[in-house]
């Protein structure tokens, strides 16, 4: 395993926890920028399907053989690292992060407006070849819908003990922003009415209620990871003009100048601090870019100097 490569992965994975701390930006995105994001969608499709084969191989007779090819081909040495740093992210983000957007929304907007707008051009070229008009009509129809979701009114009174039942639904709903860019998690769970709550539970380790949402979590990513991982390997065109237009429309949410119900406003007081914001959302993506090709150039290097036979 390469330190290097797995302090990375370590990285990564915070980046996305710490984007899902915050709403309106989708740590789907942020997998695709940095470059994990079909490694993650395989594994866990081949997890998923490892898990049903560990459970129904034995009960059929059939061993656990299946299984066991299904775990093997799971990259653990890419997801364990990038899973870890992003419990960790989320676990600090919630104590830090969240307070400072909270304190300072314009600013943490205006960061992540420039992150993503750099990042439309990962999904943009995985495409391959000129985009078609079909491609551009689903993506132009995917953003207006992102574009529309991201302008819904934030719902009043969040306060309370909410039900399980609510909290194991709305983890179902949320985690598809793991695995579908330009959706965000926790605005999801803010027209659940559940972003306080989860943020609540997390700082002060309501086991039941996080081990509740992992369980509404785990149903939905495997539910909709195989959805996904069809559709990427038999229409992988429209799937990603689909993502590219939903990286787009939800760049409404990460506009500096709302309303208190999220209305657009024209700039105004420090737009000069937005700017520098912006252009550091900017500068972010592109060196994490650089990082990735200066890792992949000496990977393929040090491939090349091995010695054959």
């Amino acid at each position: 395993m390469n330190p290097a490569r797995t302090f990375l992965d370590l990285l990564r994975g915070a980046l996305i926890g710490v984007v899902e701390i915050v709403p309106g930006v989708s740590g789907g995105t942020i997998a695709l920028i940095i470059g994990v994001y079909e490694t993650l969608i395989e594994s866990a499709g081949e997890f998923v399907h490892g898990a049903v084969a560990l459970v129904a191989g034995p009960l059929r007779g059939r061993g656990t053989a299946q299984a066991r090819a299904h775990l093997a081909r799971v990259q653990w040495e890419v997801v364990i690292p990038v899973g870890i740093g992003m419990v960790l992210a989320l676990v600090a983000s919630a104590r830090v992060v969240a307070p400072l957007v909270e304190a300072h929304p314009q600013a943490a907007r205006a960061l992540f407006a420039g992150l993503i707008l750099v990042s439309l051009r990962v999904p943009y070229r995985m495409v391959g070849g000129p985009w078609q008009a079909r491609e551009w009509i689903l993506a132009v129809a995917a953003g207006a819908l992102a574009f529309w979701l991201t302008g819904l009114p934030v719902p009043a009174g969040e306060g309370g003990a909410p039900p399980l039942w609510l909290v194991a639904m709305a983890a179902a709903v949320a985690v598809t922003a793991l695995v579908l860019p330009g959706l965000s998690g926790s605005f999801l769970l803010l027209l659940f009415g559940l972003y306080v709550p989860s943020l609540e539970a997390l700082n002060r380790l309501d086991f039941v209620y996080i081990g509740t949402f992992v369980a509404g979590a785990v149903a939905g990513l495997a539910g909709f990871v195989q959805i996904l991982r069809w559709m990427l390997a038999r229409h992988r065109r429209i799937t990603l003009s689909l993502m590219t237009g939903l990286m787009a429309g939800s760049m409404r949410a990460l506009w500096p100048w709302q309303g208190p119900d999220r209305e657009l406003l024209a700039p105004s007081g420090q737009v000069g601090q937005m700017v520098a914001w912006f252009l550091l959302g900017v500068g972010i993506v592109l060196a994490m870019l650089a990082v990735e090709r200066a890792v992949v150039r000496r990977r393929h290097s040090m491939a090349g100097q091995r010695p054959v036979g």
